[in-house]
């Protein structure tokens, strides 16, 4: 993966972000989100910043998977068609 994006400009960053649904994050997404976390934190003051930004990133999953999820169900009605497709 890692190779893809080798040609990408010095100013650029790549690091592959691996969360699991239900799971850890992966370590490289652990590392950068306490890196992530410290400066937000340094930058507002507020050392409660870190746990909101842990709960933007969840939301952000399970919306994700959400969209999957949906793009999947036949467009009938309304979410009891997706529970009775389950």
């Amino acid at each position: 993966m890692r190779s893809k994006y080798e040609d990408l400009d010095s100013s650029f960053i790549f690091l592959p972000f691996g969360v699991e649904t239900l799971g850890p994050r992966g370590l490289e997404a652990r590392a950068l989100f306490k890196a992530l976390s410290k400066r937000v934190i340094e930058s507002t003051g507020d050392p409660r910043v870190g746990s909101y930004l842990g709960q933007r990133i969840s939301l952000a999953i399970q919306r994700g998977n959400a969209a999957s999820i949906l793009g999947t169900v036949p467009r009938r009605g309304g979410f009891e068609d997706v529970l009775d497709f389950i």
